[in-house]
């Protein structure tokens, strides 16, 4: 039984997907390390209007970032008082933010503007 000779073109094919793999991956990585837009909320609480949140929650829609857990549990209780159903969340800069399902985040953020 005689074998093909090979020079080593076979190995051309796994050299450029390995290569365009790390091209790849060098790319994404570097996306991934520059900063995001700034925050440019005011100090105390915010309603949200047309700037939306950067983080990701899923179902919920930020309805108010406030700086203190006392403030949030204030709004959800308002909220509650609506028949509104909220939670809160810790973002990344400490604040706390309270949410509401997609269907409601109007009447909240009306809600918490007006109070």
């Amino acid at each position: 039984m005689h074998m093909a000779t090979s020079d080593g073109w076979y190995l051309i094919g796994p050299l450029i997907a390995v290569g365009l793999v790390g091209f790849l991956g060098a790319v994404f990585w570097r996306m991934g390390l520059q900063p995001g837009p700034p925050d440019g909320l005011a100090d105390g609480l915010a309603i949200f209007g047309e700037h939306g949140e950067p983080e990701d929650y899923g179902l919920l829609w930020p309805a108010a970032v406030t700086d203190g857990p006392e403030v949030a549990d204030e709004i959800r209780r308002l909220l509650s008082d609506a028949g509104i159903r909220a939670t809160k969340a810790t973002r990344r800069d400490g604040r706390v933010c309270v949410l509401v399902f997609a269907e409601e985040v109007e009447e909240a953020r009306r809600l918490v503007g007006s109070s």
